[in-house]
Protein backbone atom coordinates (compact mmCIF):
# COMPACT_ATOMS: atom_id res chain seq x y z
CA UNK A 1 0.00 0.00 0.00
CA UNK A 2 1.24 3.53 -0.58
CA UNK A 3 0.59 6.21 1.39
CA UNK A 4 -1.49 9.49 0.29
CA UNK A 5 1.41 11.75 2.59
CA UNK A 6 4.38 10.10 3.71
CA UNK A 7 5.90 10.46 6.97
CA UNK A 8 3.46 10.09 9.21
CA UNK A 9 3.29 7.70 12.08
CA UNK A 10 0.50 6.81 14.84
CA UNK A 11 2.23 6.39 18.39
CA UNK A 12 0.00 3.45 19.67
CA UNK A 13 -0.16 3.00 23.59
CA UNK A 14 -1.94 2.27 26.65
CA UNK A 15 -3.40 4.34 29.40
CA UNK A 16 -4.22 1.78 32.22
CA UNK A 17 -6.24 3.57 35.10
CA UNK A 18 -6.74 0.23 37.24
CA UNK A 19 -5.81 -3.52 37.28
CA UNK A 20 -7.41 -6.30 37.81
CA UNK A 21 -4.96 -8.26 39.46
CA UNK A 22 -1.33 -8.07 41.12
CA UNK A 23 -0.08 -5.60 43.55
CA UNK A 24 -1.65 -1.53 43.54
CA UNK A 25 1.98 -0.06 42.97
CA UNK A 26 2.00 -2.25 39.69
CA UNK A 27 0.17 0.22 38.35
CA UNK A 28 3.53 2.55 38.28
CA UNK A 29 5.03 0.48 35.65
CA UNK A 30 1.67 -0.30 33.59
CA UNK A 31 1.91 3.91 33.62
CA UNK A 32 5.16 4.29 32.73
CA UNK A 33 4.67 3.57 28.63
CA UNK A 34 2.36 7.20 28.72
CA UNK A 35 5.59 9.22 29.02
CA UNK A 36 7.41 6.77 26.85
CA UNK A 37 5.19 7.08 24.04
CA UNK A 38 4.94 11.21 24.28
CA UNK A 39 9.14 11.05 24.77
CA UNK A 40 8.79 8.98 21.08
CA UNK A 41 6.11 10.98 19.62
CA UNK A 42 8.80 13.94 19.70
CA UNK A 43 11.56 12.70 19.11
CA UNK A 44 9.63 11.52 15.56
CA UNK A 45 8.38 15.46 15.28
CA UNK A 46 12.27 16.40 15.94
CA UNK A 47 12.76 14.24 12.91
CA UNK A 48 10.14 15.67 10.74
CA UNK A 49 7.69 12.85 10.69
CA UNK A 50 3.96 13.87 11.47
CA UNK A 51 2.88 12.12 14.53
CA UNK A 52 -0.46 11.40 16.10
CA UNK A 53 -0.61 9.72 19.74
CA UNK A 54 -3.32 7.14 19.85
CA UNK A 55 -4.20 4.99 23.19
CA UNK A 56 -5.82 1.35 23.22
CA UNK A 57 -9.11 0.34 24.29
CA UNK A 58 -10.34 -3.02 23.25
CA UNK A 59 -12.30 -2.00 20.26
CA UNK A 60 -8.54 -1.52 18.28
CA UNK A 61 -10.79 -1.27 14.92
CA UNK A 62 -12.28 2.23 16.37
CA UNK A 63 -9.29 3.55 17.97
CA UNK A 64 -7.15 3.19 14.25
CA UNK A 65 -9.88 4.01 11.93
CA UNK A 66 -9.17 7.68 11.47
CA UNK A 67 -5.40 6.47 10.81
CA UNK A 68 -5.98 4.01 7.31
CA UNK A 69 -2.80 1.68 7.03
CA UNK A 70 -2.35 2.96 3.32
CA UNK A 71 -1.14 6.68 5.09
CA UNK A 72 0.13 5.51 8.67
CA UNK A 73 2.76 3.29 10.03
CA UNK A 74 2.49 2.43 13.38
CA UNK A 75 5.12 2.77 16.43
CA UNK A 76 3.49 -0.16 18.55
CA UNK A 77 4.16 0.90 22.55
CA UNK A 78 0.88 -1.09 23.46
CA UNK A 79 1.32 -3.24 26.34
CA UNK A 80 -1.61 -4.95 28.58
CA UNK A 81 -4.64 -3.09 29.37
CA UNK A 82 -6.02 -3.29 33.03
CA UNK A 83 -3.72 -6.30 34.05
CA UNK A 84 -5.47 -8.27 30.94
CA UNK A 85 -3.26 -11.33 30.30
CA UNK A 86 -1.87 -11.32 26.26
CA UNK A 87 -3.20 -7.90 25.49
CA UNK A 88 -0.19 -6.84 23.88
CA UNK A 89 -0.18 -10.27 21.54
CA UNK A 90 -3.68 -9.29 20.84
CA UNK A 91 -2.93 -5.52 19.48
CA UNK A 92 0.10 -6.76 17.60
CA UNK A 93 -2.12 -9.57 16.20
CA UNK A 94 -4.66 -7.24 15.36
CA UNK A 95 -2.28 -4.71 13.70
CA UNK A 96 -1.18 -7.35 11.35
CA UNK A 97 -4.83 -8.48 10.28
CA UNK A 98 -5.28 -4.74 9.68
CA UNK A 99 -2.61 -4.54 7.47
CA UNK A 100 -0.45 -1.94 9.26
CA UNK A 101 3.31 -2.04 9.24
CA UNK A 102 4.52 -1.77 12.92
CA UNK A 103 7.54 -1.75 15.14
CA UNK A 104 8.56 -4.23 17.06
CA UNK A 105 7.99 -7.92 17.10
CA UNK A 106 4.70 -9.91 15.80
CA UNK A 107 1.65 -11.27 18.00
CA UNK A 108 3.26 -14.66 18.15
CA UNK A 109 6.46 -13.73 19.65
CA UNK A 110 4.86 -11.17 22.02
CA UNK A 111 2.06 -13.85 24.07
CA UNK A 112 5.16 -16.48 23.33
CA UNK A 113 7.14 -14.10 25.74
CA UNK A 114 4.03 -13.37 28.15
CA UNK A 115 4.62 -17.21 29.30
CA UNK A 116 7.73 -17.40 30.73
CA UNK A 117 7.09 -21.48 30.86
CA UNK A 118 6.60 -21.95 27.09
CA UNK A 119 9.69 -19.35 26.24
CA UNK A 120 11.82 -21.39 28.73
CA UNK A 121 10.85 -24.48 26.81
CA UNK A 122 11.94 -22.61 23.42
CA UNK A 123 15.15 -21.86 24.68
CA UNK A 124 15.67 -25.39 25.96
CA UNK A 125 14.96 -26.99 22.59
CA UNK A 126 17.25 -24.27 20.79
CA UNK A 127 19.62 -25.06 23.35
CA UNK A 128 20.22 -21.47 25.01
CA UNK A 129 20.86 -22.54 28.46
CA UNK A 130 18.24 -21.03 31.29
CA UNK A 131 17.96 -21.89 35.08
CA UNK A 132 16.26 -25.15 35.35
CA UNK A 133 12.40 -24.58 36.62
CA UNK A 134 9.48 -26.22 37.38
CA UNK A 135 5.83 -24.73 37.44
CA UNK A 136 3.44 -24.94 40.24
CA UNK A 137 -0.28 -23.83 39.61
CA UNK A 138 -1.03 -24.83 43.64
CA UNK A 139 0.58 -24.64 46.56
CA UNK A 140 -0.82 -28.82 46.85
CA UNK A 141 1.76 -29.63 43.95
CA UNK A 142 4.92 -28.42 45.91
CA UNK A 143 6.50 -32.12 46.79
CA UNK A 144 6.82 -32.68 50.99
CA UNK A 145 10.59 -33.72 49.83
CA UNK A 146 13.33 -31.80 48.49
CA UNK A 147 13.30 -31.63 44.55
CA UNK A 148 17.02 -32.93 43.94
CA UNK A 149 16.42 -31.54 40.00
CA UNK A 150 15.71 -28.29 41.18
CA UNK A 151 17.85 -27.54 44.72
CA UNK A 152 17.10 -24.37 46.88
CA UNK A 153 17.63 -21.19 47.00
CA UNK A 154 14.81 -20.62 44.48
CA UNK A 155 13.40 -17.32 42.69
CA UNK A 156 9.49 -17.66 42.63
CA UNK A 157 7.58 -15.49 39.73
CA UNK A 158 4.69 -14.77 38.39
CA UNK A 159 4.73 -17.13 35.21
CA UNK A 160 2.95 -14.20 32.82
CA UNK A 161 4.14 -11.09 34.46
CA UNK A 162 7.42 -8.84 33.43
CA UNK A 163 8.61 -5.80 34.65
CA UNK A 164 9.60 -7.26 37.89
CA UNK A 165 6.32 -7.49 38.62
CA UNK A 166 5.53 -10.33 41.73
CA UNK A 167 9.02 -10.11 42.35
CA UNK A 168 10.28 -8.77 46.21
CA UNK A 169 13.19 -9.94 48.75
CA UNK A 170 9.87 -12.69 49.58
CA UNK A 171 10.34 -14.10 45.97
CA UNK A 172 13.82 -15.86 47.15
CA UNK A 173 12.90 -18.86 48.71
CA UNK A 174 15.58 -21.28 50.45
CA UNK A 175 12.89 -24.08 51.73
CA UNK A 176 10.04 -26.03 50.81
CA UNK A 177 7.70 -24.38 52.86
CA UNK A 178 8.57 -20.56 51.67
CA UNK A 179 7.90 -22.23 48.45
CA UNK A 180 4.56 -22.80 49.38
CA UNK A 181 3.76 -19.55 50.41
CA UNK A 182 5.03 -18.00 47.78
CA UNK A 183 3.26 -19.92 45.43
CA UNK A 184 -0.10 -18.94 46.94
CA UNK A 185 0.81 -15.63 47.22
CA UNK A 186 1.60 -16.00 43.11
CA UNK A 187 -2.01 -17.83 42.46
CA UNK A 188 -4.04 -15.51 44.48
CA UNK A 189 -2.54 -11.95 44.34
CA UNK A 190 -1.90 -12.33 40.18
CA UNK A 191 -4.23 -15.39 39.70
CA UNK A 192 -2.04 -17.00 37.99
CA UNK A 193 0.40 -20.45 37.99
CA UNK A 194 3.68 -19.52 39.72
CA UNK A 195 7.50 -20.69 38.23
CA UNK A 196 10.11 -21.44 40.31
CA UNK A 197 13.55 -21.20 38.78
CA UNK A 198 17.50 -21.70 40.07
CA UNK A 199 18.22 -18.94 41.81
CA UNK A 200 21.88 -18.21 40.21
CA UNK A 201 24.67 -16.45 41.81
CA UNK A 202 26.13 -14.49 39.67
CA UNK A 203 26.98 -11.05 37.67
CA UNK A 204 23.63 -9.90 35.55
CA UNK A 205 23.66 -8.57 32.37
CA UNK A 206 21.16 -6.48 30.02
CA UNK A 207 21.80 -7.14 26.37
CA UNK A 208 20.06 -4.63 23.74
CA UNK A 209 19.50 -6.06 20.62
CA UNK A 210 17.95 -4.80 17.52
CA UNK A 211 18.33 -4.43 13.51
CA UNK A 212 18.04 -6.88 10.60
CA UNK A 213 20.82 -8.86 10.67
CA UNK A 214 20.71 -8.08 14.55
CA UNK A 215 23.22 -6.78 16.17
CA UNK A 216 23.92 -6.17 19.58
CA UNK A 217 24.24 -2.73 21.79
CA UNK A 218 27.32 -2.63 24.35
CA UNK A 219 26.45 -4.61 27.34
CA UNK A 220 25.00 -3.72 30.28
CA UNK A 221 25.53 -4.73 34.21
CA UNK A 222 23.68 -4.63 37.41
CA UNK A 223 25.84 -3.27 40.16
CA UNK A 224 24.77 -5.27 43.24
CA UNK A 225 27.94 -4.42 45.32
CA UNK A 226 25.71 -2.55 48.15
CA UNK A 227 24.01 -5.66 48.92
CA UNK A 228 26.38 -7.99 50.93
CA UNK A 229 23.98 -10.65 51.14
CA UNK A 230 23.63 -12.74 47.49
CA UNK A 231 20.11 -13.64 47.64
CA UNK A 232 19.53 -9.59 48.17
CA UNK A 233 20.79 -9.14 44.45
CA UNK A 234 18.10 -9.18 42.44
CA UNK A 235 16.61 -6.32 40.03
CA UNK A 236 13.02 -6.29 42.47
CA UNK A 237 10.39 -4.40 41.43
CA UNK A 238 11.77 -1.66 44.37
CA UNK A 239 14.99 -1.60 42.33
CA UNK A 240 13.29 -1.04 38.57
CA UNK A 241 10.18 1.22 39.59
CA UNK A 242 10.38 2.73 43.35
CA UNK A 243 12.17 5.78 43.08
CA UNK A 244 13.67 6.72 46.54
CA UNK A 245 13.67 3.31 47.65
CA UNK A 246 16.97 1.71 48.76
CA UNK A 247 16.95 -0.85 46.38
CA UNK A 248 16.63 1.46 43.68
CA UNK A 249 19.23 4.16 44.74
CA UNK A 250 22.02 1.09 44.98
CA UNK A 251 21.46 -0.47 41.74
CA UNK A 252 23.21 1.09 39.43
CA UNK A 253 23.92 0.24 35.64
CA UNK A 254 27.54 -0.23 34.34
CA UNK A 255 27.29 0.55 30.37
CA UNK A 256 29.10 -0.33 28.87
CA UNK A 257 30.07 -3.28 31.44
CA UNK A 258 33.78 -4.69 32.03
CA UNK A 259 33.91 -7.90 30.91
CA UNK A 260 36.50 -9.98 29.29
CA UNK A 261 35.97 -9.89 25.80
CA UNK A 262 35.65 -13.59 25.58
CA UNK A 263 33.30 -13.21 27.96
CA UNK A 264 31.34 -10.29 26.33
CA UNK A 265 31.20 -12.45 23.10
CA UNK A 266 29.77 -15.57 25.05
CA UNK A 267 27.58 -13.37 26.15
CA UNK A 268 26.19 -11.79 23.17
CA UNK A 269 26.03 -14.50 21.12
CA UNK A 270 23.94 -16.54 23.63
CA UNK A 271 21.74 -13.00 23.61
CA UNK A 272 21.55 -13.62 20.09
CA UNK A 273 20.92 -16.98 19.89
CA UNK A 274 17.97 -16.20 22.41
CA UNK A 275 16.79 -13.50 20.41
CA UNK A 276 16.90 -15.29 17.41
CA UNK A 277 14.86 -18.52 18.75
CA UNK A 278 11.56 -16.47 20.44
CA UNK A 279 11.58 -14.87 16.76
CA UNK A 280 11.80 -11.61 18.05
CA UNK A 281 12.07 -8.45 15.56
CA UNK A 282 13.18 -5.05 15.28
CA UNK A 283 14.78 -4.84 18.80
CA UNK A 284 14.79 -6.54 22.24
CA UNK A 285 16.93 -7.07 25.37
CA UNK A 286 17.95 -10.17 27.35
CA UNK A 287 18.51 -10.56 30.54
CA UNK A 288 21.00 -12.75 31.77
CA UNK A 289 22.98 -14.32 34.83
CA UNK A 290 26.52 -15.57 34.45
CA UNK A 291 28.11 -18.70 37.15
CA UNK A 292 31.23 -20.75 36.06
CA UNK A 293 31.59 -18.59 32.78
CA UNK A 294 28.41 -19.79 31.48
CA UNK A 295 25.78 -17.24 30.54
CA UNK A 296 21.94 -18.16 32.07
CA UNK A 297 18.97 -16.45 29.88
CA UNK A 298 16.37 -15.47 33.12
CA UNK A 299 14.12 -13.14 30.43
CA UNK A 300 13.65 -11.96 26.79
CA UNK A 301 11.87 -8.68 26.47
CA UNK A 302 10.69 -8.05 22.98
CA UNK A 303 9.43 -4.49 23.32
CA UNK A 304 11.27 -3.48 25.63
CA UNK A 305 10.82 -0.20 27.29
CA UNK A 306 12.21 2.48 25.29
CA UNK A 307 11.92 5.60 27.62
CA UNK A 308 14.90 7.92 27.38
CA UNK A 309 16.28 6.47 31.15
CA UNK A 310 15.32 2.84 30.27
CA UNK A 311 17.67 0.68 29.85
CA UNK A 312 17.79 0.17 26.09
CA UNK A 313 19.01 3.92 25.08
CA UNK A 314 21.44 3.61 27.74
CA UNK A 315 22.39 1.14 25.56
CA UNK A 316 22.02 3.06 22.43
CA UNK A 317 23.11 5.70 23.89
CA UNK A 318 26.75 3.79 24.58
CA UNK A 319 26.56 2.48 21.06
CA UNK A 320 26.85 6.42 19.95
CA UNK A 321 22.63 6.99 19.36
CA UNK A 322 21.29 10.00 20.97
CA UNK A 323 17.60 9.03 21.52
CA UNK A 324 15.52 10.70 18.36
CA UNK A 325 18.23 8.88 16.21
CA UNK A 326 17.48 5.33 17.91
CA UNK A 327 14.08 5.93 17.49
CA UNK A 328 13.95 6.79 13.76
CA UNK A 329 16.66 3.38 13.94
CA UNK A 330 13.79 1.62 15.20
CA UNK A 331 10.94 2.56 12.50
CA UNK A 332 13.22 2.21 9.86
CA UNK A 333 14.15 -1.26 10.77
CA UNK A 334 10.62 -1.71 10.75
CA UNK A 335 9.67 -0.28 7.05
CA UNK A 336 12.62 -2.16 5.92
CA UNK A 337 11.16 -5.76 7.58
CA UNK A 338 7.81 -5.26 5.55
CA UNK A 339 8.04 -7.04 2.68
CA UNK A 340 4.89 -5.08 1.11
CA UNK A 341 5.97 -1.93 2.77
CA UNK A 342 4.33 1.44 2.03
CA UNK A 343 6.15 3.97 0.44
CA UNK A 344 6.92 5.59 3.09
CA UNK A 345 8.85 8.75 2.04
CA UNK A 346 12.67 8.69 2.14
CA UNK A 347 13.53 8.09 5.94
CA UNK A 348 17.45 8.50 6.40
CA UNK A 349 18.76 6.06 8.41
CA UNK A 350 20.58 7.04 11.16
CA UNK A 351 24.28 6.16 11.46
CA UNK A 352 25.71 5.12 15.07
CA UNK A 353 29.23 7.34 15.40
CA UNK A 354 30.65 3.23 14.87
CA UNK A 355 29.58 -0.55 15.11
CA UNK A 356 28.32 -0.81 18.90
CA UNK A 357 29.30 -4.88 18.44
CA UNK A 358 33.07 -3.70 17.89
CA UNK A 359 32.82 -3.42 21.41
CA UNK A 360 32.01 -6.75 22.84
CA UNK A 361 34.06 -9.04 20.15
Amino acid sequence: MRPAEPKRVVVLYNETEELNKGEPQDLIADRGVIACAHAVAEALESKGFGVRLVTTSLDLLADLAPYPPSEYVVFNLAEGLNGRFFEEARVALTLEAMGYCFTGADGYTLATAANKARTKTLLERAGVPTPPWQLFRSADEVPLQPMYNLPFPLIVKPVSEDASLGIGPDAIVCDLESLRRRVTYINTRYRQAALAESFIDGREFNVSLWGNPVEALPLAELDFSAFPNPLERIVSFAAKWLDGSFEYEHTPVICPAKVDPRLGHTIAETARAAYEALGCKGYGRVDMRVAGGMPYVLEINPNPDISPDAGFFRAARAGGYEYAGMITRILTTALQDEPHRPAFGTIPLVSPQHHAYDHIR
